[in-house]
């Protein structure tokens, strides 16, 4: 073979090497087992797509069985298990834009993360929680997950669930 084809089979294999794993890609990679999506529980939609914005309705975080995931940071949860709870909302989340778009790799960015979290009012470390949330969007997105937030303390969540996080992503 000539140089120069060696040269050009070695640059398209680094590129490729190089090239960002899709978000379909990493949530195999990293293991990642998404729920079914949830069905709605009141008068509501799960999904509302208007132009390239997705909007998702609050999901709340479920167990391994499916069992609503309660408590009150702070007081009967820890912080390690409220993240824990942000994470496993994380991906209700993307269960349910897989089940909107058909596959995760048509979202072209996480827009906004909107997170709330059962806790007492002396409670300050709502960002700490929701950041389960914001690091498992970034870890199947990567750049394209980094997102505007918000993170707010509420006395009480509909179930008496740990957390709520609502979520708008940009897509094709």
């Amino acid at each position: 073979m000539k140089l120069s084809t060696l040269l050009v089979m070695g640059f398209l294999i680094a590129g490729a090497a190089l090239r960002a794993a899709t978000p379909e890609e990493n949530v195999k990679s990293l293991g990642l087992v998404l729920p079914p999506a949830a069905s709605p529980v009141a008068n509501y939609v799960p999904v509302v797509r208007t132009g390239d914005l997705v909007f998702l309705a609050g999901h709340i975080p479920r167990d391994d069985a499916g069992q609503v995931i309660t408590g009150k940071v702070g007081e009967t949860v820890t912080m390690a298990e409220a993240q824990d709870a942000a994470r496993r909302t994380a991906l209700a989340l993307l269960a349910t834009l897989r089940q909107e778009l058909g596959s995760l790799d048509r979202v072209k960015r996480i827009v906004r993360v909107e997170g709330f979290v059962n806790c007492p009012t002396d409670f300050t470390a709502q960002s700490s929680v929701i950041n389960g949330c914001s690091d498992l969007l970034i870890e199947v997105f990567g750049d394209q997950g980094r997102h505007a937030r918000m993170a707010i303390g509420a006395g009480s969540l509909p179930l008496n669930t740990t957390v709520e996080i609502a979520l708008i992503a940009e897509v094709d």
